[in-house]
């Protein structure tokens, strides 16, 4: 018998037999009340995401491109390889980390949202790129189209591949400490912009992307 056996055996000796698995009651909801995308979700969405100081804009497709264009303006961005916007720099091949921190932002779309809690889901599937491409620079745009919008958390599990890297987003990266002082920016991008795109959305003002605290 090894150390290691020996250890095992003593620890397996000392617990005695396994305990019966305790019953874990299923009866939370699993479903929301609305239907993937409906507006209802899409304002709640909203709300969540300026709770936790995500600049949101909402357009129609026909007006994506625009909308990214003007709230792009002027900036060094990254996409993820399988995007393609006109001045981008894509992440093919895959951009160092000291290029990924010296861009302004990076760009990408999502593999599902949750309205309930705000929280935006990344799987790494076309359109979202690796971690890395979305947790070094300083602001994110996400762009989410609303049939990706779900309202419960059994919902948005439901939508994803646990075998994929998933990155679960809720508002920019914060933390605080003991005495609840904010800081923004510590595991991941500073300032999180969010573009809500349904059919019937009017072309509203673009919204300050600046981070607020």
């Amino acid at each position: 018998m090894t150390a290691r056996d020996e250890i095992l055996h003593r620890i397996r000796t000392a617990n005695g037999p396994s305990p019966a698995a305790v019953p874990v009651p299923r009866d939370y909801a699993t479903t929301g009340a609305y239907a993937p995308g409906a507006p209802e979700l899409l304002d709640l969405l909203a709300d969540r995401l300026r709770d936790y100081r995500a600049a949101v804009h909402r357009c129609a497709p026909a007006g994506l491109a625009a909308t990214l264009a003007d709230l792009t303006s002027g900036w060094r961005v990254a996409v993820p390889d399988g995007l393609t916007v006109p001045g981008a720099v894509r992440d093919r091949p895959a951009l160092s980390h000291t290029d990924l921190d010296g861009v302004d932002a990076v760009l990408t779309g999502c593999a599902a949202a949750c309205a309930d809690t705000g929280t935006i889901a990344l799987d790494g599937g076309a359109g979202q790129g690796r971690r890395a491409l979305t947790l070094i620079p300083d602001r994110h745009v996400c762009v989410i189209h609303a049939e990706q919008v779900v309202q419960t958390v059994p919902e948005l599990l439901r939508r994803l591949d646990p075998t994929r890297p998933l990155t679960l987003i809720s508002g920019p990266s914060a933390t605080s400490d003991i005495e609840l002082d904010r800081v923004e920016g510590v595991h991941g991008p500073r300032t999180l912009i969010v573009v809500i795109v349904a059919g019937d959305e009017p072309a509203g003002p673009i919204v300050s992307t600046e981070s607020t605290g």
